[in-house]
Order: structure tokens, then C-alpha cells, then sequence
């Protein structure tokens, strides 16, 4: 699995064009009853707030855009779309969703929305995602952290909360949680003036997101 689509893509390939964002508040989870039959009810099933009261960023403002993926969107992340498109498949990945709050210049809260065919495809994927994520980062994951339902991971990154990383890309201390959830994954980054600020704001995005997916 190429990590193109990784966390990294959240907090350091991403640019802001023009944004403006106009939403903040506390999540509001709701839990859902129903599997997703389109990209568009899954969609619907992202937080549409965070914990923080970040902004939000419109999806168009970001670079590529936010919002619904496909096979082919996701794959296009990688060196090699005709390969990472293989895999996804192999995954039964069937559709995704990102949404993101703050900005890539300072706190930022990002959800990355996955659904596959089977739990078996969106764990492997979850898996792969978090080992990436951890050797390009160089930090140990926690696997199953008490903090956090099971079959999640986490990784907690200290960075420079006075600019960006030039290795990481990051724009200050982060948190970053991976999870399989029924046929989801479900991917957390939160970049905050400090890793206590950041993994807290991890903890309850990833709590109120799960909330809001069945597990059939």
C-alpha cells in the first residue's frame, strides 16, 4: 500500500486556495443505523463539526479537493495508480469521504472516511495505512491504546508548534489514530499547539466519528 493517501497527505501535500471557512461548533454525534449504499450517504455520515470548534475547510479549497473518493481518486494518490487501483480492489474498496477543519498552517483536523466490502478488507487497510504512517513518521504505534476503541491505533508525533517541519511536513505537534470499524476505516489527524491538545482533540473526533457508523 503506497502511503500516498496517508495522514502525510493531510497536514503536508495539501493546499489551501482562497479559503474561507465558515463552520465551528462541537461534534454532534449521531449514531447511524443503516451500511451506506452510495458515496453520498456516507458522506452524510462524516462529522460535520469538531470538538474544537475549528472552521471548517471547503472541500474545493483544498488541493486535490476533499469530499467523496473513488477507487480511482484514492489510487491517484500513489507513484503507481495501476497498482495502488489493484490493491484498493483487492481491499474491496468501494468508497471514501475526507473532510478537514483549521488550516495546513497551524491546527488541523482531519477525517478520512473509508468503506470496503467486508471488515476484513477495511482493517487491512487500516493496518497498512498506520504502518506507513509510523515508519515515515520513525514514531511506535500503540495498537488497541486503552484510550480508544478496539482495533485502533495510535501514533503521536512532537513537532515544531513555532513552523513547519521540513522532513514531516508538519505544522506543529500531531496525533494520528487509525481504525477499523466495521467495513470502515477511519483515519484521525489532529495538529495542535501540543501533543496533549492534539491527541484529546484525536481522541474525541475519533469517538464521536465511530458513533456515527453501524457496524453491519
Amino acid at each position: 500500500m503506497n502511503p500516498g493517501r496517508s495522514v502525510a497527505l493531510a497536514v503536508g501535500l495539501l493546499a489551501l486556495t482562497g479559503c474561507t471557512p465558515t463552520v465551528a461548533g462541537s461534534a454532534t454525534p449521531a449514531p447511524a443505523t443503516a451500511t451506506p449504499a452510495t458515496v453520498e450517504e456516507l458522506g452524510a455520515l462524516v462529522l460535520a463539526r469538531v470538538p474544537s470548534g475549528l472552521p471548517r475547510i471547503p472541500d474545493e479549497d483544498l488541493a486535490p479537493p476533499a469530499g467523496a473518493k473513488s477507487v480511482d481518486d484514492v489510487a491517484g494518490y500513489a507513484e503507481d495508480p495501476a497498482r495502488e487501483r489493484a490493491v484498493l480492489r483487492d481491499y474491496g474498496y468501494r468508497h471514501g469521504w475526507e473532510r478537514f477543519w483549521g488550516s495546513t498552517t497551524g491546527p488541523l483536523t482531519s477525517v478520512f472516511v473509508d468503506q470496503f466490502d467486508a471488515h476484513t478488507g477495511a482493517a487491512a487497510y487500516a493496518e497498512d495505512l498506520a504502518g506507513n504512517d509510523a515508519a515515515l513518521y520513525e514514531g511506535v504505534l500503540r495498537r488497541d491504546p486503552a484510550d480508544l476503541p478496539g482495533g485502533c491505533s495510535l501514533l503521536t508525533v512532537t513537532a515544531p508548534a513555532d513552523g513547519t517541519d521540513p522532513t514531516t511536513g508538519l505544522s506543529g505537534p500531531a496525533a494520528f489514530a487509525w481504525c477499523a470499524h466495521g467495513v470502515f476505516s477511519v483515519a484521525v489527524t489532529a495538529v495542535a499547539d501540543s501533543t496533549e491538545a492534539a491527541t484529546a482533540e484525536l481522541r474525541a473526533v475519533v469517538l464521536a466519528q465511530l458513533d456515527r457508523l453501524p457496524l453491519a
